[in-house]
């Protein structure tokens, strides 16, 4: 150990001591051996350093700092630098607070569209997700600090997010949910990482020693620091054991104390402890700044990289007629609430203050475009409005073209709470409908953290999808809108024309006690484009202003080259993407998956010549027979296209060696052969799994523990009810007031179980009171 002499002068209880947080964002210190305590605060797009009172879900106001488009934007960007200079940016910020570990980036997989915290997420894909989120490490931590990749794993749903437990098989957690992380422990080597919340395959991931043990500090060699989600810890003495060093926030000792008596009692070697400390002490000492000095920082000039940032992601879907860039000599209306209130960030944990904020209707009234006027439309949060929606129409007619600025509003997705459906709200529909029916020309201007539905894609002429753009997403938009800017984002999920259409949609959320990945593996692209289910918009999806074409592919199984020209009159850049196919395959897979890129520049008439490496991994799946990555010998196609449902070239390659066997047959596994996964059967789900999963269901008749929450304590007897009715009825009341943070932070509470109640307290409310409150709810 690098700090051996150091911990053989503490205290047991010193060294218990430093395993959870001195207060919500700081480590504890030891003046007398000169170990500061470092700050970890939130920033997966933007720096959210609490000047007050700390809260995890964003309730108070932070320290203004340069909001960057969201995870789930910045992937629509395909482009390794961008996302790197941003995570820079966001780093030197941190810096400049003294704050040692930014928590982000996010990079759960999109299992599910519906998942409220998805605007965090780069992807659908673990390829695109690993590579993405490994440049925004190396950004991050280009600034002497550490950046903390989360959540360690399988975070695919809000609801219940602090106790459910993530039911997934070897193969889809190690093809989907582990391989972004692995990418980024191997690429980007970040010095922390936080787990998640809930449990996967039945044991908490803070104290799962399979993902934490073998897999993450075993086969992938990580040898930083594991912190656990604020309030993630369940039994304190397990979770280092397992592996979690750093419990966040503080607990007011309680948990240091179970730390010491589990080291006096032998149920915990001070050796594990030891190890835990000198992890924790490297990460303090690598990353402390109460030393030096704060680099300065340019405000302005960060939100011009905000800009450049929403610019290169902001993603345009249709584009009849040319109908974009607008023409100066045409009269343009500018309607809804969201031109004057731009949504451009999530809510929760991520919240940042921004330091600077425009607005589309601002920015375009200063543009030179004629501008005949603006119309809210709708009310923001639903309901109808007549006269709202008459004014909208007047102004209309007035036009040639409408900018129609619709959205998601900030109570649809969020930390904590998943969305309902992938609707917009009826109030926008219904002025939608009513603008369809005069002559403008529409253009529909989305805001939102990823898909939603649009049967009104075939009536408008023009969609631009912003996603949550950041601060700067007014200029970005206006300079696309008015074509200085040739738009190049390309969407990193897939658009379904309607909910149900999704492979998952059967089997998410999880609603109680278990959350079931039935469909294994096919998820996203690699379930639409398996059964050749018809989508709204596919993967890796983006218009652009001028056109481009493929030739002259080669390739082999180490990379492929082929040339790419800008055929069209204005310059711009291309996401070129790389997809394997394997053919006549003996395991059951998607058609097709995602295995390089390259985001290039080209002016009018260029051609240049683009070379995407590959490596094994690439061509190899996870044999759960043998408990590793195998290639399967046989035939593979190359493909490169500009989006999976558009592959431009294609190389056909033969890798030798000899066949792996897998348990896995067309007769025991009919319906994951067809990709048809709406239609596995519980037998056929055992099978995948290799046991009998346990209920998705709580039991109503079983005493509630202190793993069990508040949301459950209405099966119980009258003080229980009324417990659950109380906090039910602030979480309605909240939302019906249009107040959707205090609402979600209500529901988080409903969600918490009782053990994180002492912990949240600092134990003002007791373990033993707790405890009583349960004996009396249980009566």
């Amino acid at each position: 150990m690098k700090y051996r002499e150091m911990i053989d002068q503490m205290t047991l209880e010193e060294k218990a001591s430093l395993m959870s947080g001195a207060n919500f964002w700081n480590t504890k210190a030891i003046e007398r051996l000169n170990i500061p305590g470092i700050m970890l605060t939130d920033g997966p797009h933007g720096l959210r350093k609490q000047g007050g009172k700390a809260d995890h879900l964003g309730l108070n106001k932070s320290l203004p700092a340069t909001c960057f488009p969201t995870a789930a934007t910045l992937a629509n960007s395909w482009d390794r630098q961008l996302i790197r200079e941003v995570g820079r940016t966001i780093g030197k910020e941190a810096a400049s607070e003294k704050v040692s570990v930014l928590l982000g980036p996010g990079l759960n997989i999109k299992r599910n569209p519906l998942c409220g915290r998805n605007f965090e997420y780069f992807s659908e894909d673990p390829y695109l997700t690993g590579e993405l989120a490994s440049e925004m490490v190396k950004g991050i931590q280009s600034n002497g600090i550490s950046a903390c990749p989360k959540h360690f794993a399988v975070n695919s749903q809000e609801h219940m997010r602090m106790t459910i437990d993530e039911i997934v098989d070897e193969r889809s957690l190690r093809e989907l949910y582990l391989e972004g992380f692995r990418r980024v422990v191997e690429k980007g080597q970040p010095k922390t990482i936080m787990t998640s919340y809930n449990k996967v395959n039945g044991t908490f991931a803070n104290e799962n020693t399979y993902l934490l043990q073998d897999i993450l500090y075993g086969e992938w060699g990580f040898d930083g620091v594991v912190v656990t989600d604020w309030g993630g810890n369940n039994d304190r003495v397990a979770g280092l054991a397992a592996g979690n060093q750093l419990e966040m926030p503080s607990t007011n000792g309680i948990t240091d104390r179970e730390i010491v008596q589990a080291v006096r009692s032998k149920e915990l070697a001070e050796e594990v402890l030891d190890e835990a400390v000198d992890r924790l002490l490297e990460l303090v000492f690598a990353t402390r700044l109460d030393n030096q000095a704060a680099p300065s920082v340019d405000y302005e000039k960060h939100h011009a990289e905000a800009v450049e940032a929403a610019k290169r992601s902001i993603v345009l879907l249709k584009n009849d007629e040319r109908q974009l860039p607008l023409r100066r000599d045409k009269k343009v209306a500018i309607i809804g609430d969201f031109a004057r209130n731009p949504r451009y960030q999530g809510a929760g944990s991520s919240l940042i203050n921004p330091a600077k904020l425009s607005n589309a209707w601002d920015v375009l009234s200063e543009s030179g475009l004629p501008i005949v006027g603006y119309a809210q439309g709708f009310k923001r949060m639903g309901g109808p409005q007549e006269r709202l929606r008459r004014e909208a129409v007047a102004l209309a007619k007035q036009a040639d073209t409408v900018l129609l600025f619709l959205g998601l509003d900030e109570g649809s997705e969020a930390e904590g709470v998943d969305r309902e459906h992938l609707r917009l709200r009826e109030n926008q529909l219904d002025l939608l409908h009513s603008l369809t029916e005069i002559d403008a020309h529409i253009v529909v201007i989305l805001a939102g953290g990823g898909a939603i539905e649009m049967p009104f894609a075939r009536d408008v002429k023009a969609i631009v999808h912003t996603y949550l753009s950041g601060q700067g997403s007014a200029e970005a938009l206006t300079s696309i809108l008015l074509g200085d800017y040739n738009p190049s984002g390309k969407l990193s999920e897939t658009f379904p024309i309607a909910y149900g259409d999704v492979s998952s949609a059967p089997y998410y959320p999880g609603k109680e006690a278990t959350a079931e990945h039935i469909e294994g593996i096919f998820i996203g692209y690699r379930y639409f484009d398996t059964v050749d289910k018809p989508v709204l918009f596919p993967f890796g999806y983006g218009l652009s202003y001028t056109t481009f074409a493929y030739s002259e592919l080669t390739a082999d199984r180490h990379q492929a080259t082929f040339t790419l020209t800008n055929t069209g009159a204005v310059a711009g850049e291309e996401v070129a993407q790389l997809y394997i196919q394997k053919r006549e395959s003996s395991i059951f897979r998607a058609k097709r998956e995602l295995k390089g890129f390259e985001k290039v520049f080209l002016e009018p008439g260029e051609s240049k010549r683009v070379t995407i490496k590959l490596e094994e991994r690439d061509f190899s799946y996870f044999n759960p027979t043998i408990g590793a990555w195998a290639v399967e010998p046989g035939a593979y196609d190359i493909q490169i296209g500009s989006s999976i449902q558009l592959i431009q070239l294609e190389k056909r390659i033969t890798l030798e060696g000899a066949s792996v066997p897998c348990e896995h047959t067309k007769e025991q596994f009919p319906h994951y052969y067809s990709g048809h996964v709406h239609e596995v059967k519980a037998a056929e789900y055992k099978r995948l799994l290799g046991y009998e999963p346990p209920s998705p269901y709580w039991d109503p008749k079983r005493d509630l523990g202190l793993n069990d929450t508040i949301a459950q304590a209405r099966y119980k007897n009258v003080l229980g009810k009324a417990i659950y009715g109380v906090v039910l009825f602030f979480n309605k009341f909240f939302d019906a007031v249009n107040k959707p943070l205090l609402a979600n932070n209500v529901y988080f509470v409903m969600n918490m179980p009782f053990r994180q109640i002492d912990r949240f307290t600092g134990g003002k409310i007791s373990r033993q009171q707790i405890l009583k409150l349960l004996k009396w709810i249980n009566r």
